[in-house]
């Protein structure tokens, strides 16, 4: 670049185009090497400070989840270049009135570009994969985000990003009666990213802040954490918009708009979410809870915004949230924790029932989870076919489990205690006899003989 080409650059740009100009001029100079030996010692120096923070954060998130290692590995990686920038920026300072620095300004740009991007990166990826899992939009938005700060960085170093920011301010266009220019809407654009961000972020931390709070029900837990979330996102794009100059009466506009879509086609969302904040609020259905609902029984496992899933042994089913409000729920679960595990059996009909209740309260007495107050209970239930129907039903303090191994596990105590004692467990019997084939069937194509079955219900060893 000639002596011309410079001048005007720095005539043009005083601050950013001075940048390129003292480093072209200090080339090859002492005080060039001096620059490149202080900002080498700068980030030696950054090295070892950031490998121990880094392996502090290591050992801090080691038992953390996936996602939020994750994150971690992010906030490690910002170390150096924070470390870097530090030193290289206090190193400027001191020596501006000893040695040129251009080479130390120049450093400082990508070394705060790529600690702007790590920590970015980190507070992108505790957000977006708050639920344990790493979302699908998070690397496209990584990338559009490196994209960006680079393309800055070239900007400022070659001093035209305030040429670009005039033309942008240049280029307007209008909403309403207010005057907007495409600078003030990515601007305005940038603060809503930077303050969501922020707002969600937050939102996460006081999150799991809430969850670990012992002596608060979980049911306020979830409502203060969406209420929290809710704000924090509200204010934090009312805040960006005033922020840019953007007049809020705008906004009316579209809260407008937004009523008719939710009076139209969004009636069933809004339903589904103002029906999540009733169950929270009046704790009808808490998590831990029992329920069955149509056809559905499980334990609830979370409660989120649109929906409610409920767990049991053939997986997870999302219940609308609307349905909980608008059909009938049974709550096992409702004034209490325990929940009554029942199995029913028969016995042949010449057993004792007076001895087979007996042995059923005494054959489920020891079984694994089931409480022994209240104690188990047996009942006679109905005569049936084959023989006399009886149930055993206790309580179990832990739903959440399931109930199916602790019915098995009383099934298995039923049938030893039955084998012990000689009681049979009737069962359908079915006799067949052979018949010799009719007269008038002697000509018939087949000499097969006719087999017919006839069923017969009758205990075991009648």
């Amino acid at each position: 670049m000639d002596t011309e080409a410079l001048a005007e650059l720095t005539r043009s740009h005083a601050f950013f185009g001075r940048m390129l100009s003292d480093l072209a001029k200090d080339a090859g100079s002492t005080g060039f090497i001096w620059q490149l030996a202080v900002l080498a010692g700068c980030l030696l120096l950054a090295w070892p400070l950031a490998r121990r923070v880094a392996r502090h954060l290591e050992s801090r998130y080691a038992d953390s989840s996936f996602a939020l290692r994750f994150a971690a590995a992010s906030l490690e990686r910002a170390m150096f270049p924070l470390f870097g920038w530090l030193l290289v920026l206090a190193a400027r300072f001191s020596l501006t009135a000893l040695i040129p620095v251009s080479v130390l300004r120049l450093a400082l740009v990508p070394l705060f570009g790529i600690t702007f991007l790590y920590f970015a990166f980190y507070v992108l990826r505790r957000v977006l994969s708050a639920n344990g899992q790493l979302h699908g939009m998070l690397v496209l938005v990584e990338k559009v985000l490196t994209t960006a700060v680079w393309v800055c960085m070239a900007l400022y170093v070659l001093g035209v990003l305030g040429s670009a920011v005039a033309w942008l301010e240049s280029i307007q266009f209008s909403i309403g009666q207010q005057r907007i220019s495409v600078a003030d809407l990515l601007m305005a654009v940038i603060w809503i990213l930077l303050t969501v961000l922020a707002a969600l972020w937050f939102g996460s931390w006081l999150e799991e802040r809430l969850m670990r709070s012992a002596t608060m029900d979980s049911s306020l837990r979830a409502v203060l954490t969406r209420l929290s979330k809710s704000l924090l996102l509200l204010v934090s794009l009312l805040f960006s918009l005033s922020l840019v100059g953007i007049d809020l009466t705008v906004l009316s506009v579209f809260g407008g708009a937004l009523g008719v879509g939710l009076g139209l086609g969004l009636q069933k969302i809004a339903s589904n979410y103002v029906s999540g904040f009733i169950i929270l609020l009046d704790r009808s259905v808490k998590l831990g809870d029992q329920i069955t609902v149509d056809k559905y029984t499980g334990i609830v496992s979370q409660i989120r915004t649109r929906y409610t899933v409920v767990r049991n042994g053939d997986g997870e089913t999302l219940v609308p949230n609307e349905q909980l409000i608008a059909q009938a729920v049974q709550n096992h679960s409702f004034s209490g924790t325990n929940v009554r595990v029942a199995t029913r059996v028969q016995a042949d009909y010449d057993a004792d029932p007076d001895r087979v209740l007996e042995l059923l309260a005494q054959a489920v007495r020891g079984v694994p989870r089931l409480l022994d107050e209240p104690e188990p209970s047996a009942f006679l239930v109905a005569f049936a076919d084959n023989g006399i129907e009886y149930e055993v039903a206790g309580f179990i303090a832990d739903p959440q489990n399931g109930k199916l191994g602790v019915q098995s596990a009383m099934n298995r105590a039923i049938w030893k205690a039955f084998k012990d004692e000689g009681i049979s467990i009737p069962y359908p019997q079915r006799e067949l006899r052979v018949l010799p084939a009719p007269q008038s069937d002697a000509l018939a194509p087949s000499d097969a003989p006719t087999v017919r079955a006839v069923a017969a219900h009758a205990p075991e060893g009648a």
